[in-house]
């Protein structure tokens, strides 16, 4: 590296990057709540409730979040930033949204800390991919409905859509997709080539938090009711039978049939 970094106390360097669960504070894992409680520095994300930071009082607190078309820090940044406050401050806790290691970049991070010989923990959280679907009543695997789920993102770092999804919509699986509401329409026309005009769908923005919207529909109607609920990201899309197994889902089609 062109760069170095002065260390007041290396023997207490380490980091732990600790998974915050999809959004709602409570369902963070109780092991990344005693992690947080002995932090000397924690680095955190957009998605992460700022009341879990109470976990780790009279510690700074930095901000590094990261959405789309709004970046912070750029991931090279974050990662020089970890390196530096380990080095500086001790045992840096890096908490990010959902699981790190699902589309969180949370492994180039552990990697570059790796580089400088800070030793690394990994704390699982709750993937939004899976618990997002479920608090909507919507369950990934349903006996008779589906064989396997998919989880894609839906935008590539390129910006382009992710050459899985076509893969994907080609099977029977449900299919989850993240970071995937700009491309919502390429998205519905793949799907209509390979399934049929019917298949159930949901949308869910900011899911298990106080802000969450959810809209149900089909691949016929899903844009339109998208935006009639002017739903933005962050939000998940789900597209499989097991969509059609939630009451709110039930719902959807009872409004839809009394209304005609």
């Amino acid at each position: 590296m062109d760069w170095k970094l002065s260390s007041e106390n290396p023997q207490k360097a380490r980091l732990s990057l600790v998974g915050a669960g999809p959004g709602d504070p409570d369902l963070i894992t109780y092991k990344a709540v005693k992690v947080l409680q002995t932090a000397n520095v924690v680095l955190y994300d957009a998605l992460v409730d700022v009341n879990l930071l109470q976990h780790a009082p009279n510690v700074p607190h930095i901000y590094v979040g990261k959405r789309a078309g709004q970046h912070n820090m750029t991931q090279l940044e974050i990662n020089r930033l970890i390196v530096e406050m380990a080095l500086k401050h001790g045992h840096v806790v890096r908490l990010k949204g959902g699981d790190p290691f699902i589309f969180g970049r949370g492994y180039e991070e552990l990697a570059f800390a790796a580089e400088f010989h800070i030793p690394t923990t990994y704390i699982p959280g709750i993937s939004s991919a899976i618990a997002v679907p479920g608090l909507a009543g919507i369950p990934l695997t349903n006996r008779g409905d589906n064989e396997s789920f998919w989880v894609t993102t839906g935008t590539t770092s390129l910006g382009k859509l992710s050459t899985d999804i076509p893969l994907a919509a080609q099977s029977s699986a449900t299919v989850v997709i993240l970071m995937g509401m700009s491309k919502l329409s390429e998205i519905v026309k793949i799907f209509k080539d390979y399934r049929y005009d019917d298949l159930p769908i949901a949308v869910i923005q900011s899911g298990s938090t106080p802000n969450e919207k959810k809209v149900f529909g089909n691949l016929k109607n899903i844009e339109e009711r998208v935006l009639q609920s002017q739903l933005t990201t962050p939000a998940i899309i789900v597209l499989g039978e097991v969509v059609s197994r939630s009451k709110s889902y039930s719902d959807y089609l009872e409004l839809l049939f009394t209304s005609k």
